[in-house]
């Protein structure tokens, strides 16, 4: 993951986490994830001309954001981090084998931090990274998984699975953070939460 020839590569660490009022557990997805693609809302503005020949510029208020990622699960546990179908269908997970999950209306909502860094001792997205390390960190609270698609069209099980954010919740707390440090630590993520993430909290996320 060295930055030394400008631009991050090869490798990266994903870790989400559902959400539990007392606390949800992190789970690693590097190792089923094969590609990464964040499309961030745009935050667009509108030009209205006037009689004077100037124009009146239009705010629009920034749009949602789409994560989606190409994967090979194996299963359907998602505690486990070898599957994503439990994430998708929502409620509450099996764990005991065989496991099996049913379509539902339940939603669950996700915390997924991404990052990308130079400490080959770091294991987590949501953990800390050396005190001379480089790294570079997206974080997304209260995320939405909105799709799940497998194929087998390459004779291999591929899921291609989005989840869906909004840059804010809705009393304006914000809910996308981005960190780096070079050369620098970054912290460990607090635990997602209640206290930390309140869903619809009116004061900052205590990341």
């Amino acid at each position: 993951m060295a930055v030394i020839e400008g631009a991050w590569s090869e490798t990266a660490l994903i870790t989400i986490t559902k959400y539990a009022a007392g606390g949800g557990t992190d789970v690693e997805y590097a190792s089923l994830i094969e590609t990464i693609d964040l499309d961030l809302g745009e935050k667009d503005v509108e030009f209205r001309p006037n009689l004077k020949g100037g124009n009146i510029i239009k705010k629009i208020p920034q749009a949602g954001t789409t994560l989606t990622f190409e994967g090979y699960p194996v299963d359907i546990d998602a505690a486990g981090g070898t599957g994503v179908s439990q994430m998708f269908h929502g409620g509450t997970w099996d764990t005991s084998e065989p496991m099996t999950v049913t379509a539902s209306t339940s939603r669950d909502i996700f915390r997924i931090a991404i990052l990308f860094t130079d400490d080959t001792t770091a294991t987590s997205a949501a953990g800390e990274t050396a005190a001379s390390s480089n790294s570079y960190r997206w974080v997304f609270a209260h995320a939405y998984m909105t799709s799940m698609k497998p194929s087998f069209t390459d004779q291999i099980l591929k899921f291609t699975f989005t989840f869906k954010v909004a840059p804010f919740n809705k009393n304006g707390v914000a809910l996308i953070r981005e960190d780096s440090g070079d050369a620098t630590a970054l912290v460990a993520l607090n635990t997602y939460n209640s206290t930390n993430y309140p869903p619809t909290g009116s004061i900052a996320y205590t990341w």
